[in-house]
């Protein structure tokens, strides 16, 4: 296996089967899905073509919202299908592992950050159509007028100087990049990355109804393996079941359908045992653990 550059966690080529599996699987309310990759053709199809004196694209897309929410899947589905809509276009993924450029020596994070983007990145993309997943890029782009220079080394103020300097550069010179960027604290971001970010979309928690669909779909796909546990989707009593879902993001909501599986040990043992009263159970202890300290 060859040894990727630092500060890069994997290169994928697109189009993949099963990052396509996984943008079909992720249920988010609305036409986000359709403005996301409508955003993503543009920076691939028109930006190359129009002077950025009248378009002022960076090539950036930033997902923000709670935990859980699938922020990453979606960025991982969306760079697939923008991919797929450019037939043969020999696109490619790349993920940065951001945690992996962060030093307590001086001077090193930011060169790591600039070495990244103005010389690893771009060498990448020389190949052709690239997309580039920045996951938490809180870490790598930090706010810096909630940095305390006593508090915090100078060298985090410049890593992020580093990204806006070299994110303008590329912006000008590689119309074939597209930036994915996803933070779950988007308080935490530079104001100055997100004003060059040409869409930022909020992931909100699921919705009564999409937390439906999530329960829905995970207790089908256990069905595939317990038969019977598919047969929960058809009891008289699930709707008010799935209401008790309303609040948990879609991880937690699967999770808690594992937590309603080990919640007896015959159940545990035999899944096809599984009842709604169990699902109930486990999404009312879920809901107590989310509730702040103290509330009733």
């Amino acid at each position: 296996m060859t040894d990727l550059p630092k500060g890069i966690q994997s290169i994928t080529s697109l189009p993949d089967e099963g990052l396509a599996e996984m943008w079909d699987s992720i249920i988010i309310e609305g036409d986000m899905r359709q403005r996301l990759v409508s955003q993503a053709v543009l920076n691939f199809s028109t930006r190359q073509n129009v002077s950025r004196t009248v378009l002022p694209l960076h090539g950036v897309i930033m997902l923000v919202g709670p935990p859980g929410t699938g922020k990453t899947s979606l960025a991982k589905g969306l760079a697939n299908e923008a991919a797929a809509v450019f037939k043969g276009g020999q696109f490619k993924l790349i993920e940065v592992e951001a945690h992996g450029l962060t030093s307590s020596a001086m001077g090193k994070t930011q060169r790591a950050v600039a070495e990244l983007f103005s010389q690893t990145i771009p060498e990448l993309a020389s190949s052709g159509p690239t997309i580039v997943l920045l996951d938490e890029v809180e870490t790598l782009a930090v706010d810096r007028s909630k940095l305390s220079l006593d508090a915090n080394p100078v060298d985090i103020h410049r890593a992020t100087d580093a990204v806006l300097v070299q994110l303008d550069i590329l912006a000008e010179t590689h119309k074939n990049l597209l930036f994915i960027a996803t933070s779950n604290f988007p308080e935490a971001v530079d104001s100055a990355f997100v004003s060059r970010c040409d869409l930022v979309l909020e992931v909100p928690l699921p919705n009564e109804k999409a937390c439906r669909n999530i329960l829905e779909d995970c207790l089908e796909g256990l069905g595939e393996t317990y038969p019977k546990i598919a047969k929960l989707t058809k009891d008289p009593g699930f709707a008010a079941c799935a209401a008790l879902f309303i609040g948990l993001d879609g991880r937690k909501i699967r999770k808690t359908v594992a937590n309603a599986l080990a919640s007896d040990t015959s159940v545990a043992l035999k899944p096809d045992t599984l009842t709604i009263s169990h699902l109930e159970r486990a999404a009312q202890m879920a809901q107590q653990l989310r509730a702040p300290k103290g509330a009733k």
